[in-house]
């Protein structure tokens, strides 16, 4: 999956890039030298890239963790069907007008018991970007025609005849802008998923494992626990658009992310989400095999912590959560207090 990640440094990464690179010529020039006792120095630059790695990577600002979130390496979701399902079906076709590859799903065996749940088959949902330029294209870049919501809404519900939970994934830029998509019924199309996946019998779980941009992400997003990568965004708008609107440019975009409050610690403390899945150091791409451990346990626990409810009170649950948030009270402005004097 994993191509060589420093061939896509971030600007912030290339000091960090620097010294691996000098540490790699040190064991080079020792590994052609025996005679060369480079071991000490070594290990002392070892320690250093260690710790800048730590200092860089826990001290992201928002743009910083935009950045992460949209880096070309980082496990996309058929990914993680891959790695923690078996015999995974990918179902085609809305049964209205067509396919979109930007959305795939399909009905797979979550490998639970690698994380002290069960094994149960399950219903996988989400954005797929693409790795080259050919697939790019083909998925519109993980951007889904209404196709696309209303196949995922289709599979939703054979699930719930079946009595099979929920997974979705998203990572889009957003749902696709053209005029297609437009003639097509986006807006119809992603606002029936919010209603019907509001009212779905089965539990449904949901995790942000890149970009979560606007009602593109939403579409699938409607769930009972929301889960969500260190590294990844979740906002009404990218942080470029945003910028575009107020400042009519997009030089303001850093700006624009730390106003969003887009990052998991910011909707955590918001409570747009329930939990946070930590990443390694330096991003899910980083290591995948760690990242897909993490997310695996993570819905284990969701399918735990969810299974057995009745339908009536997951369905209550679920629109309650979504009913509080947005809730803010406004505090009465306090009056300075008068001294009477006596006349």
């Amino acid at each position: 999956m994993a191509r060589n990640s420093s061939q896509y440094l971030l600007d912030f990464e290339k000091p960090i890039a620097e010294l691996e690179e000098k540490l790699d010529e040190m064991r080079a020039l020792m590994a052609e030298n025996p005679e060369v006792d480079l071991s000490a120095e070594i290990s002392a630059l070892e320690a250093r890239v260690a710790a800048l790695r730590e200092s860089v990577y826990r001290n992201l600002t928002r743009w910083q963790r935009v950045q992460i979130a949209r880096h070309p390496d980082r496990p996309y979701t058929l990914d993680y069907i891959g790695a923690l399902s078996e015999g995974f079906v990918e179902l085609h076709g809305d049964r209205c007008a067509g396919d979109d590859p930007a959305i795939v799903g399909g009905f797979a065996t979550f490998q639970g018991s690698r994380f002290g749940y069960r094994d149960r088959t399950v219903l996988f949902v989400g954005h797929q970007k693409g790795r080259d330029t050919k697939s790019r294209k083909y998925r519109r870049f993980g951007m889904p025609n209404p196709e696309g919501y209303r196949k995922a809404l289709r599979l939703m519900k054979l699930a719930a005849k079946f009595g099979k939970p929920v997974v979705t994934m998203l990572d889009t830029p957003g749902a696709y802008p053209g005029i297609e998509a437009e003639e097509h019924g986006q807006a119809e199309a992603i606002a029936r998923n919010l209603f019907e996946m509001a009212r779905l019998p089965v539990p449904i779980v949901v995790v942000v494992i890149g970009e979560g941009a606007s009602g593109g992400a939403l579409g699938i997003g409607v769930g009972d626990r929301i889960l969500m990568l260190e590294n990844a965004w979740y906002s009404v708008i990218a942080p470029e658009s945003c910028s575009q609107i107020l400042w009519r440019s997009w030089d303001y975009k850093e700006e624009a992310a730390r106003a969003l409050k887009l990052t998991a610690a910011d909707l955590l403390k918001l409570g747009v989400i329930d939990e946070i899945i930590p990443e390694p150091i330096g991003g899910a791409h980083r290591d995948p095999e760690a990242t897909f451990q993490a997310v695996g346990a993570a819905i284990a626990r969701a399918l735990q912590e969810l299974e057995g409810l009745e339908p009536r009170a997951l369905i209550d649950a679920r629109i309650e959560k979504f009913a509080r948030m947005g809730v803010y009270r406004e505090e009465p402005e306090a009056t300075p207090s008068t001294e009477t004097g006596a006349s």
